[in-house]
């Protein structure tokens, strides 16, 4: 059911067109490329990791697949030839890289495609497992198992492995590393018979209904599965192409599309000429020329009409303007008195004297002036050192 083969050196190997095509790049063979540089006594484990391409190209035929999960785990390459490429040997090289050492070894993969009489086959039915990755999936015992399990329910006389697709490549998203949850698989196989009454199941309106509703569907034959591979039978897809209509439809050709066997013809090289004399005009001359009359005409407003200062006293009554320069000279006034400050101090900041005692009281200056609280003027109840004069007594006393 399907070609599995080990890694040497310059392999030739011969798949078929149409049938799943694995190859297994095996980290114990090319251990023995690399020198071991182990302590006595440790065996080594070396990280190895392979790059694979098509030989002059960076990547790999469209039709052919590698993973490896871990750079502890084997390398897989594997996928579905197509019928072009038949009977023309593809190069693959291989280059292992040990992630310790530092070191290469390349080998080259001759792959050569042979048709298949049998191809295609007319019935063809997709699965879509989920308890499975691909990489377990392309093994050789876990696929067979599968392979025998869809030929119980389905009883052909061929039964093929056509192709095998991560459902990551589907546009599937990465499983939670919990519960050792997987991504899922999709495995196409192809028959020669047509599909069996447990297959069509999936197509009765009450499956398709609990399909709409994200339930289970009722099939007979799951549990002959269910031990092993878990289905996802909302997502079978069953194809039968001996009822494919050609979709082919007549080209109607434009003004776009060539005819048959005509060549593209440039345009000749003696174009006429194009003025753009009148192009400036329109997108500059034009807008140019209007703005400038608007700056004229603002200007003559604005600085030509105006009414000058003797029109407008002349229009102005004579008491009103009496008032105005009254108000203009006080202001004036009061301003420049404000600027003045060396002006002689009133009499209230002089010296005092102190009646009795002809002591000198000092004056306050100006930068207590705000601040103090002495009076102007000083009584003789505020003066220090005085002498109280005793009254007279009355009679009695």
């Amino acid at each position: 059911y399907t070609i599995l083969s080990k890694v040497h050196s310059d392999r030739n190997v011969y798949p078929s067109a149409g049938v799943l095509f694995v190859h297994v790049l095996e980290r114990e063979y090319f251990k023995g490329e690399f020198p071991p540089y182990p302590k006595p006594g440790e065996i080594s484990n070396d990280p190895i990791t392979f790059n694979t391409n098509l030989m002059g190209y960076p990547d790999r035929p469209g039709w052919l697949r590698y993973i490896q999960r871990t750079p502890y785990s084997d390398g897989v390459l594997y996928g579905s030839p197509t019928v072009e490429n038949v009977g023309k040997p593809t190069v693959i090289e291989i280059t292992a890289y040990n992630r310790r050492t530092f070191e290469t070894a390349r080998h080259n993969l001759i792959i050569n495609i042979m048709s298949a009489e049998d191809f295609p086959l007319p019935y063809q039915a997709e699965f879509f497992i989920r308890n499975m990755n691909v990489e377990e999936m392309l093994a050789s015992e876990v696929l067979g198992d599968f392979l025998g399990a869809v030929k119980n329910v389905w009883q052909p006389e061929r039964l093929n492995a056509i192709n095998i697709t991560s459902a990551l490549d589907r546009g599937g998203r990465v499983p939670l590393p919990i519960n050792d949850m997987k991504e899922g698989v999709y495995v196409m196989v192809g028959a020669d018979v047509p599909f069996s009454s447990c297959l069509r199941e999936v197509e009765n309106p009450q499956n398709q209904l609990r399909c709409s509703q994200e339930m289970e569907p009722v099939i007979t034959c799951d549990k002959k599965f269910r031990t092993q591979f878990h289905i996802d039978w909302c997502k079978i897809s069953l194809v039968d192409n001996t009822k494919q209509v050609s979709t082919f439809q007549e080209v109607v050709r434009g003004e776009g599309i060539l005819p048959d066997g005509g060549e593209y013809k440039p345009p000749s090289e003696t174009l006429k000429s194009r003025d753009y004399y009148s192009d400036f005009l329109i997108t500059l001359a034009v807008p140019s020329a209007i703005a400038l009359v608007l700056f004229l005409i603002l200007a003559y407003i604005m600085c030509c009409r105006r009414e000058g200062v003797e029109k407008r006293n002349m229009q102005t009554p004579d008491i009103q303007l009496v008032h105005h320069s009254a108000i203009q000279k006080s202001t004036k006034e009061l301003r420049d008195m404000s600027k003045n400050r060396e002006v002689a101090w009133p009499l209230s900041t002089l010296p005092v004297f102190h009646p009795v005692t002809g002591e000198m009281v000092p004056a306050l200056h100006a930068d207590s002036l705000e601040n103090t609280s002495m009076p102007l003027m000083q009584t003789q109840q505020n003066l220090p050192h005085q002498t109280r004069i005793p009254q007279q007594q009355s009679a009695g006393q």
